[in-house]
């Protein structure tokens, strides 16, 4: 069941006053007339974000009450070099930046908006993915390997076999696999002579998606080589208690700082650290604000205090919990992560983290490789089209599975097929998938914090679904609740550079963004019912183990 939150329109009907001035009797003014002035002032500055996710790059303009007034997005290369793989082209990426930044300003202007009111931008990035290039130039010395890629699944296990290794998730929050940073870095260490060369001649730059593209907007400023905590926490080299790198973990990685340029690691919201736009329509403009993609999400939902929650479905899906201002360590699979950093005498913000790594890309997967639908959003429509999954199960382990399970030897496999399985049929099951991983990343957030959730907020891609939506509320048995504004990891980035500048001094002024026209799916299944499909789900997960053998683990490319 679906519960839509009207707007109150009310006071957008009524005639805009530009300050408390133009009431000519000088009466008081009402509390309805005081948020509409400062509603109207909101809205007289704007603030950019670049938003360069895993496959696509946008930049959206947004007013001061958190609405889009203009942006463009641009889908980018994914390539494949064997199975597994998974790379980034980084000039491709550049250029998609400069592109949507100058199509956007485009609209803007056309739309009669002066760049003068964009105070500052901020920037919101896929976390993980790995670039290296020569200090010297700025030229990338190797694609992009991407957050996703799992070539280095060999390389783990014998990580996880190094002495120390029980000691690493206590300092970073997070377990040995393919996922972080750290294993990425020592892969092309080992492997691509040209980047082996360039550490031992100490011209190695290395950095994460939000490094690589500050530094080009900075026009390749070597100063601006630098980091926002929230990505610095998923690189496995910076300690989640001190905020710092840590030369044990640097150590174990076999990492020598003195042979490589390892970026800055600085708060989320900053108005020095981050430079300022070289070139294009935004010369000279403030580069302010930063924060790795999931992070932002949690931002722009305002989950700022202790016990809130996020669950973002786009091309993998990513729940984070705010557990405050001190790390809790998982002992039921998840990730501990730095949820926010606003600097200036504020602590540090943590979280729990659940990711799975494929939901919009198991749509993708459906449309691009199968042929069963020409466009994402039509996934909805076919999975409608049965009236439940027909007894199939897909467990959608592309990359193996990750929170809360961990299986790096998993492969996707579909279970329950039979002569009635239509093609409806898997597309329900490939929605379901990414519904019953949040049910159990759930499960072990309760545990960890001893809390449970009465309530998910929700947001990208797949939360347009309201099948997928409906389908996410049955299976964990509370409220999803969706914004009708679900560019919320974009929002973020924009809050973050907007509390840099002083365009907001307190989390309270931000109360009434994106609150209008929400939707809530509330369970409309019994918990025997839930609790009978998320069984055979399980079911499914031991039987996907043991796919790959040692032999595939290995890499010799």
């Amino acid at each position: 069941m679906v519960i839509e939150k009207a707007s109150a329109t009310g006071a957008e009907a009524q005639p805009v006053p530009k300050s408390k001035s133009d009431y000519f009797d000088g009466a008081p003014i009402n509390d309805e007339e005081e948020k509409l002035l400062d509603e109207t002032k909101l809205k007289q500055f704007f603030i950019g974000s670049i938003d360069q996710g895993t496959t696509s790059t946008r930049f959206i303009i947004f007013d001061g009450t958190g609405q889009p007034v203009a942006q463009h997005q641009i889908e980018f290369t994914q390539i494949y070099p064997h199975s597994g793989w998974h790379e980034h082209d980084p000039q491709e990426i550049l250029d998609t930046v400069e592109l949507c930044i100058e199509q956007a300003i485009q609209a803007f202007i056309h739309k009669g908006y002066d760049i003068a009111d964009i105070k500052a931008v901020g920037l919101t990035n896929q976390r993980e993915t790995t670039l290296v290039w020569d200090s010297n130039t700025g030229e990338p010395l190797h694609n992009a390997i991407a957050w996703p890629d799992t070539r280095t699944k060999g390389l783990v296990r014998e990580l996880k076999a190094r002495e120390g290794a029980d000691d690493i998730k206590n300092k970073t929050g997070l377990p040995l696999s393919t996922y972080p940073s750290s294993v990425k870095l020592v892969w092309l260490l080992d492997h691509v002579e040209e980047v082996r060369k360039a550490y031992d001649e100490g011209r190695l730059a290395f950095g994460t998606i939000d490094t690589w593209i500050l530094y080009h907007l900075n026009g390749k400023d070597k100063g601006i080589h630098v980091t926002d905590t929230t990505n610095a926490s998923r690189t496995m080299f910076m300690n989640l208690h001190t905020v710092k790198y840590d030369d044990e973990l640097l150590g174990f990685f076999k990492i020598d700082q003195n042979k490589i340029k390892l970026p800055k690691i600085v708060p989320s919201s900053c108005p020095d650290s981050y430079g300022s736009i070289a070139e294009g329509p935004l010369k000279g403009i403030r580069i302010a604000g930063c924060l790795g993609d999931q992070s932002a999400a949690l931002v722009g939902q305002q989950g700022f205090t202790p016990g809130s929650a996020k669950n973002t479905y786009g091309t993998g899906c990513f729940l984070l919990y705010n557990v405050g201002e001190k790390p809790v360590i998982s002992k039921h699979g998840l990730l501990a992560t730095v949820a926010y950093d606003f600097g200036r005498e504020r602590k540090p913000v943590y979280a729990l983290e659940g990711s799975v790594a494929v939901a919009g890309s198991g749509v993708k997967f459906l449309m691009s490789n199968l042929g069963f639908i020409t466009h994402s959003h039509k996934i909805s429509d076919l999975a409608a089209s049965v009236e439940d999954n027909g007894g199939c199960v897909f467990v959608t382990a592309f990359s193996g599975l990750f929170a809360p399970y961990w299986i790096d030897d998993a492969k996707g496999t579909i279970f329950g097929i039979t002569q009635h399985t239509e093609r409806g049929h898997i597309a329900r099951a490939t929605l379901e998938a990414t519904c019953f991983q949040t049910k159990a990343i759930l499960d072990a957030m309760e545990k960890d914090s001893g809390h449970k959730l009465t309530e998910l907020s929700v947001d990208g891609g797949m939360s347009n679904s309201n099948l997928c939506m409906q389908t996410q509320a049955n299976i964990i048995g509370i409220p999803v609740d969706r914004p009708a504004m679900r560019e919320t990891t974009s929002l973020g980035a924009a809050i973050a550079a907007g509390f840099a500048v002083n365009l907001w001094k307190e989390f309270s002024e931000l109360k009434e963004i994106n609150q209008k026209d929400r939707a809530t799916f509330e369970p409309n299944i019994s918990k025997e019912d839930s609790a009978k499909m998320f069984k055979k789900w399980g079911r499914a997960v031991e039987m996907c183990r043991g796919w790959l053998d040692a032999d595939e683990t290995k890499e010799d490319f």
